[in-house]
């Protein structure tokens, strides 16, 4: 058995990895930093005894995901579990924004997760059998000024997943989407939010994150929030109007002085 993972350099991607290669699945480790991903597949591969191969792909770039496929391609493996992980966000005014940051971003969390999840997928219903975990984020359930793309990216994710968790799965294909929280990973270095009101609250370690989602997608459940915490703020969002909400949003994504 094999598990593809984008965004396997680090943070939850990693820790999935780990679960991954700790229950003997061969590894495809995905992400930028090709240094990075090697010193995984080596330390993975010689502690679990499986076979650890690296591709070093940048799937903010519209080429990214046919670039993976061809990799796996001459790996001359298949991928039995497909983990859409990587995404990154922006946080700021949005005028002020750099653009091309922007396209990335969604390039990367949405449409790159999109055709990566249709190249893989064709196979797997050919086997009959598999298993696709997305990643998105308890952002998904409601508007986020400063951070307007992400928020929308991630409710493009949950939904996205859930409609296809229902048509796939009786072809034997099992989809998850996965949603924490704030998580402490370097996301938030990369987003320039470190000051974000929202850090204040209960933050969870990647491993904790990393370990619901991967017991969720081996149960083959639709969706799982990560936290008690989260749930009840994703279920809150329900039953109030949404402007409220959104300046609820606004006020826990602002920095706190």
């Amino acid at each position: 058995m094999t598990a593809l993972i984008t965004g396997a350099s680090g943070g939850i991607g990693l820790e999935l990895a780990k679960l991954f290669a700790k229950d003997g699945y061969d590894l495809i480790l995905v992400a930028r930093n090709e240094e990075k991903l090697l010193q995984v597949a080596v330390e993975l591969g010689s502690s679990h005894n499986i076979r650890a191969s690296v591709c070093a792909v940048d799937l903010s770039k519209a080429d990214g995901p046919s670039k993976l496929y061809a990799m796996t391609q001459d790996l001359k493996l298949n991928v039995d579990v497909l983990v859409n992980n990587a995404g990154f966000g922006q946080f700021g005014h949005y005028e002020e924004l750099d653009a091309q940051g922007e396209l990335e971003q969604i390039q990367l969390n949405v449409m790159s997760l999109t055709q990566l999840t249709k190249l893989f997928l064709k196979p797997m219903i050919a086997r009959q059998q598999g298993r696709i975990l997305n990643v998105a984020s308890t952002a998904g359930f409601q508007p986020g000024p400063l951070m307007s793309v992400y928020y929308a990216t991630k409710a493009y994710v949950i939904s996205y997943s859930m409609a296809l968790a229902n048509e796939l799965r009786p072809k034997g294909i099992f989809v998850t989407c996965l949603c924490p929280g704030p998580t402490l990973t370097n996301f938030q270095s990369r987003a320039s939010m470190k000051e974000s009101m929202l850090l204040r609250f209960s933050r969870m370690q990647a491993e904790q994150v990393a370990e619901v989602g991967y017991k969720a997608i081996l149960k083959g459940k639709p969706l799982v929030i990560v936290g008690v915490f989260n749930w009840l703020l994703t279920q809150s969002t329900r039953f109030f109007p949404r402007t409220w909400v959104t300046s609820i949003s606004r006020k826990l994504l602002e920095p706190h002085d």
